[in-house]
């Protein structure tokens, strides 16, 4: 099949989420991944199956599919996806330590339109430590990119909340 057809109908598939069972969502899923050359693009479909089950609540099926996805070499934005997705889902499972490594790792080797995503999930996983001035600082830190005035002040505070 070709991979661009194949995505585009990814794209279908996921616009009927939240309209059809979570089951249904699911299957359609798991249908449309088999669809996909196995040892080529393995990366993607487990990332796919790994994204439906977190969407419907279903984490700890999706920490696996996240993990194999990342090992058999998940490149470009899905990557980083899935190692945002997967340090939340490590949150929402109790691993907070795993969860703030993955988003610590990918916040000082890599930046992309993203980073405002790893820096919100690294806050929510830094709080659930109890590390509140941290997780403060990190969604000020985003937040200060995007006012249309006091810009500078806020990230500065932000740094602050740090010391």
């Amino acid at each position: 099949m070709n991979i661009e057809i194949w995505e585009n109908d990814l794209k279908i598939i996921w616009q009927k989420l939240g309209l059809i069972s979570d089951k249904d969502f699911i299957e359609l899923i798991q249908k449309h991944t088999e669809n996909i050359d196995k040892e080529k693009f393995k990366a993607i479909s487990d990332f796919e199956k790994a994204c439906a089950y977190d969407s419907t609540g279903r984490e700890k099926e999706a920490e696996p599919l996240y993990r194999s996805a990342i090992k058999f070499g998940l490149v470009g934005l899905r990557r980083r996806r899935a190692n945002i997705q997967l340090a939340s889902t490590l949150r929402n499972n109790g691993n907070l330590t795993e969860s703030i490594a993955i988003l610590k790792k990918e916040k000082e080797n890599y930046s992309d339109e993203l980073d405002d995503a790893i820096n919100a999930f690294l806050a929510l996983s830094l709080s659930s430590i109890n590390e509140d001035k941290k997780a403060l600082s990190l969604v000020l830190e985003s937040l200060s990119k995007h006012l249309p005035r006091y810009n500078k002040s806020v990230f500065n505070y932000s740094k602050k909340l740090n010391k």
